[in-house]
């Protein structure tokens, strides 16, 4: 069986597991109170550094589960989307509509890759 290798792990959770050549990537959020847009820039950039740090990138995204707090959102989410999605490396996506761990948040991306 793969070692399980966990990166910035508290009592709660860690922000990164790798289990074989699969990569776990904790729920990613932007600054609260910013606009979606810029919420879901800052998530993406924060998706691209923890991938980097274990050899991965978005070019191999398997799975992305995007939870917005209200899918009026849905639009504004997928122009930034849109850009920084690969060509060609669209990964699996789920977008639902929930409430956020805070009133000021937005957007909530979780992604699993393979190294």
């Amino acid at each position: 069986m793969s070692e399980i290798i966990r990166h910035d792990t508290t009592a709660r959770s860690s922000k990164i597991v790798e289990h074989g050549n699969t990569v776990y990537l904790s729920g990613q959020v932007g600054t609260a109170g910013e606009s979606v847009a810029q919420q879901t820039k800052e998530i993406l950039n924060k998706i691209d550094t923890c991938l980097e740090s274990v050899g991965s990138d978005k070019s191999k995204i398997l799975q992305a589960v995007i939870w917005l707090s209200d899918m009026k959102y849905f639009a504004e989410l997928n122009e930034v989307w849109n850009v920084w999605v690969p060509e060609g490396h669209a990964p699996a996506r789920a977008c639902g509509e929930a409430k956020l761990a805070r009133a000021e948040l937005s957007v909530e991306i979780i992604i699993t890759a393979a190294k």
